[in-house]
């Protein structure tokens, strides 16, 4: 096929489209046309000046088709890892709760299991539970005993309403009733309700870098962790 006769194609009304309609409706053509397939060359994408044929080319996009199909498995691969790993730190805190007895027992290790199993260096527990107000100097900053009335839980309405974790960054004023006016290192933090419209408190985990925690991040773990809990502190 000539250019003159290219043109004409062209001109009698068919486009790239209707080409490559043609070309996917009819795969054998090549086959029944094995000399026009070994005259095609098309320009090296990498190097302007040369001229590679159209084999060529299809090893070259199956090639870079491959990598990125690597590089996608990959990373599914490291995802299925982090997630197996995070599932395997639940199961340890669901051990951890399940051997307790008693309340205090039962928030110490919640505590311990954040802090150790999952990294959490800043975590604090806020119930809306009168029985557990005198455990709050044994607990130290990981409790807070509140009132669900209190000026400052009604800051946090919208996300106990919700009955939903929430990531990202929160106010200044939510920061510190949560971790202290001394914390400014905390820059993203996790919020978990606890119980059917956060009735029973809620959970939040703060970290120092903002990306720890932030919107987009999914919320299932967060949310199993909130139900664990739950289920413990009203045993």
């Amino acid at each position: 096929m000539n250019t003159n006769h290219a043109r004409g194609i062209k001109q009698d009304g068919l486009s790239d489209s209707s080409v490559a309609e043609y070309l996917q409706t009819y795969p054998d053509f090549f086959e029944r046309n094995g000399a026009l397939l070994a005259k095609l060359r098309l320009p090296h994408l990498r190097d302007g000046g040369s001229t590679v044929s159209l084999v060529e080319r299809q090893v070259e996009v199956l090639r870079e088709r491959n990598h990125s199909l690597e590089r996608k498995l990959k990373d599914l691969v490291e995802v299925a890892r982090a997630n197996d790993a995070l599932a395997d730190r639940i199961h340890r805190l669901s051990q951890h709760l399940i051997r307790t007895h008693g309340l205090i027992e039962t928030i110490a290790a919640l505590e311990t299991s954040l802090r150790e199993d999952f990294d959490a260096m800043h975590s604090v527990l806020v119930l809306f539970l009168e029985a557990a107000r005198p455990l709050e100097e044994k607990a130290g900053r990981f409790l807070r005993v509140e009132d669900a009335a209190a000026a400052e839980i009604r800051s946090f309405d919208s996300l106990l309403q919700s009955g939903k974790p929430r990531c990202g960054q929160i106010r200044d004023a939510q920061r510190d009733y949560l971790f202290g006016k001394d914390t400014i290192e905390i820059g993203s933090v996790a919020l978990a309700p606890l119980g059917p419209k956060g009735g029973l408190g809620l959970l939040a985990i703060g970290a120092s870098d903002v990306e720890r925690f932030h919107p987009g991040m999914s919320t299932e773990f967060l949310s199993r962790i909130a139900e664990l809990a739950t289920y413990a502190l009203l045993r």
